[in-house]
């Protein structure tokens, strides 16, 4: 039995003979980027501190020599052959390290697929390198030549080995670049992204029961997270309870049942405001009291307008739920980017 410390929380946990130090430190609860799985795409790439590991066959544009002798390594085929290994990995705290923000990364627009009568989801994928992000981060799209100021869009799907990014835009009625995504964004145009922005990602090495909370395109983050845990192999229930004005605007049941067949530990929920139908009906909180009346030992992820997470915030307090375990996003107008803390920046 090998154990892997993290630097600089200091945090340690056992990685079995044969296991690659992905996979322990899954096992253990935390989320460290990946994509692959098989040393080809270098989203795991880790400075090893201290102690070695067999690095196993992995390709050379993945990770070079000179990364090699630096003391970088793929983890998802690393594995320990001293008793101890230490690795960089996350912050002092053990809170995961956030990658830089770029500027201006261009993307062609692969497919357009409407969802509901007011929202629709574009698909982009990167030209050159993938964005690098955690699920749960947004990312800024617009076209000032087309008078479509700059407007923050949250990520829908964890990170996939060619980039690919999905994002779900709501109309709104008097928003210009909304409008333009809508009306005049076709597949096959190069656009312009710049991020990943954004620190709603909650601590992957929480291990509790996990509810989601989502209305309007307010679902993208929390699909995004969702499947990046159901993925990741996360056992404790998580159950995403969904708000929509009417069935109309309730979608991806499709991937909510695939999700629902295939991880017995998920569930999806949908509430209805303004007519009959769904699992329940009324505002969520107004039914979170009689479905989970003790939310003291839950993580809670809130997304949607800010009216939205402010009704459901005061709702999971007064049933318990604690403040560390508390996340949320609310979607305005004018959001601005959020700089990620220099003290959690990935070190290159």
């Amino acid at each position: 039995m090998t154990v892997i410390r993290l630097y600089p929380s200091g945090q340690e946990i056992d990685c079995p003979a044969g296991k690659t130090v992905l996979g322990a430190l899954e096992d253990a609860g935390y989320a460290m980027p990946n994509n692959c799985r098989a040393g080809a795409c270098g989203e795991c790439k880790t400075r090893v501190r201290d102690g070695e590991v067999d690095q196993g066959l992995v390709l050379d544009m993945a990770l070079s020599q000179d990364e090699r002798a630096e003391g970088w390594g793929l983890m998802c085929m690393a594995k320990p052959v001293s008793e101890v290994v230490e690795i960089e990995f996350g912050t002092e705290d053990a809170q995961p390290k956030l990658f830089p923000p770029r500027e201006n990364v261009t993307f062609v627009v692969v497919d357009r697929i409407p969802r509901t009568p007011r929202i629709v989801e574009i698909r982009l994928r990167p030209v050159r390198e993938p964005l690098r992000y955690w699920p749960g981060q947004y990312v800024i799209l617009g076209n000032e030549r087309e008078g479509a100021p700059p407007r923050s869009y949250s990520i829908a799907n964890a990170p996939r080995p060619d980039g690919e990014i999905v994002l779900q835009v709501a109309r709104i009625d008097d928003g210009t670049t909304s409008r333009w995504i809508h009306e005049d964004l076709a597949v096959g145009a190069l656009v312009r992204v710049s991020g990943p922005y954004g620190t709603f990602i909650g601590d992957p090495s929480v291990d509790t029961p996990v509810l989601c909370l989502a209305a309007g395109s307010g679902l993208a983050p929390i699909l995004a997270l969702a499947d990046a845990a159901l993925r990741r192999g996360y056992r404790k229930p998580v159950t995403l309870l969904f708000s929509a004005r009417t069935e109309a605007d309730v979608y991806d049941r499709g991937l909510m049942a695939f999700w629902e067949a295939k991880h017995r530990n998920f569930r999806f929920l949908t509430t209805l405001t303004r007519e009959d139908g769904g699992d329940f009906h009324g505002r969520i909180p107004e039914i979170l009291p009689q479905q989970f009346p003790d939310l003291s030992e839950h993580s809670v992820f809130v997304a949607g307008s800010p009216e939205f997470v402010e009704d459901c915030l005061a709702t999971v307090r007064s049933l318990g739920a604690r403040e560390e375990l508390i996340h949320t996003e609310g979607y305005y107008e004018q959001q601005q980017p959020e700089a990620p803390p220099r003290e959690r920046l990935v070190s290159d």
